[in-house]
């Protein structure tokens, strides 16, 4: 894969923090690297490749809009992640189950707590 990291704004660098060390835990998701106030850097393997930045002044807002796309080694790793997302706070935005985007794509959508859609698939 070409791309190497993302980073976006998020309103609380710290519910947010939470929220994606829970939902993407089920994938090995952990905190790598982290500025108080300013940055979180989240990895599975190898570099963080997961950002979420701080709002940075009145003129900046977070990041809205935003589908970021995971892939689980498994169907049970997309459910696990669908659950763990909901408890964390996220809103459903398409529960587990085959999409006909191609065959065998199993995938689980919610919005987390900025509204920006994160799925977790598996082909």
């Amino acid at each position: 894969m070409v791309l190497n990291h993302v980073q976006f704004v998020v309103s609380s660098l710290l519910e947010s923090k939470k929220f994606y060390l829970a939902a993407l835990a089920p994938l090995g998701y952990e905190e790598y690297y982290a500025v108080e106030g300013v940055v979180v850097g989240l990895r599975a393997n190898g570099v963080p490749d997961l950002w979420l930045g701080a709002v940075k002044g009145p003129d900046d807002s977070p990041t809205k809009g935003l589908h970021l796309a995971f892939a689980g080694e498994s169907r049970d790793v997309v459910d696990q992640f669908y659950e763990a997302a909901l408890k964390a706070g996220a809103k459903d935005n398409g529960a587990p189950g085959v999409r006909n985007y191609i065959p065998g794509y199993y995938a689980a959508y919610v919005l987390d707590l900025d509204g920006n859609n994160i799925e977790v698939m598996h082909v």
